[in-house]
């Protein structure tokens, strides 16, 4: 019988190890993604910008604006067309006409 009661104390004392050490896994994981995603962020979403011909307007889906802030110290326009995203020049004169209308 004290054989039985030393094996059902192992037993309770190992699952509430493994559950800690599964709690504080999925506690790691979490606070690392989420670390991981404030810094990505923490960025301009403009690496380089589109500065050539005028875009034809049609052809633009969606525009997005993003002001500077302490993310990123430009302001930028992510312009959404049928083949994808791009950047735009905010100093390009045919940009600012757009963005006014």
């Amino acid at each position: 019988m004290l054989m039985l009661d030393h094996l059902v104390r192992n037993f309770t004392t190992m699952k509430f190890t493994i559950a800690a050490f599964f709690f504080l896994t999925c506690m790691t994981l979490l606070f690392t993604t989420e670390v991981i995603a404030a810094r990505l962020q923490l960025r301009c979403q403009c690496a380089k910008m589109y500065s050539g011909k005028p875009i034809n307007p049609k052809l633009i889906q969606q525009v997005k604006m993003i002001p500077a802030g302490a993310q990123c110290k430009n302001d930028e326009i992510i312009a959404t067309l049928k083949n994808g995203q791009t950047c735009l020049n905010p100093e390009d004169e045919w940009v600012k006409k757009f963005i006014e209308e």
